[in-house]
Order: structure tokens, then sequence, then C-alpha cells
């Protein structure tokens, strides 16, 4: 399965320890079986609303592929370490296909506007 996580972390951590806490998260997942396909800092920003006191926080984006349990390890990784503010995981629906447009409708459609446009106005 292919999953997406992100998570925020505190605006207080340093770069170094940022990327440190990155390499432990890749790691967990390859851990449990799993393969990160990206990941991207999205640098500092602000919250909505206020989470422990904190304003603002460094947010991360990761593609992920692997089981569920890959993914209950991931989010315990993220649950007892102190400098995750918050964090979501979601399966991901890439290669979603949308249905064809229907010709037949707009071709009746068209057609009624013709025979509109051709009736002669009422006097």
């Amino acid at each position: 399965m292919n999953y997406e996580s992100t998570f925020i972390v505190s605006p207080e951590l340093q770069i170094e320890k940022v990327e440190q806490l990155i390499a432990k998260t890749v790691k967990v997942v390859e851990t449990s079986e799993g393969t990160v396909k990206t990941v991207q800092q999205l640098g500092k920003k602000r919250l909505a609303y206020s989470i422990n006191k904190v304003r603002e926080g460094i947010y991360i984006y990761m593609e992920l592929s692997g089981t569920g349990e890959m993914v209950n390890a991931l989010e315990n990784f993220f649950k007892f370490n102190d400098s995750v503010i918050r964090f979501m995981t979601i399966k991901s629906k890439k290669n979603i296909v949308k249905p064809a447009l229907r010709t037949e409708t707009l071709t009746l459609e068209s057609q009624i506007v013709e025979v509109k446009q051709n009736e002669p106005a009422a006097e």
C-alpha cells in the first residue's frame, strides 16, 4: 500500500536535529519492511491553532510504501517522540482514473440548443 505521512515538529529544533529526526523516521520505516519514496521539508509555518502553547511548526511530508504494521510502527515512533507536535498518515490514492466524459450527453445537449436556435420567434 502507498501512504502519505505529514508530521510537524517543534520550531525550536535546530536544523541538524530535524535532519536526525527524519533519518530516524526513515530507519523506522525501513526496519518495518517499508520504503520511503520521497521526503520533503516544507519549512516553518504558522499553525491554525496553538498546540501546547506553540504557534509555529516545521512541516515534513513523506510518501511511503509498506504494510499496516509499518504505519503502526511509524505512528508509535511519532507518539513517543517529544519533538513531534502532530502527525497524520493516510492511504494514498495515486493513479486514480477519472471516468471518461460521456459523448452522448454532449451530443444530445448540442442538438437541443440547435433546435431552440432554429425555431421561429413567437409573435
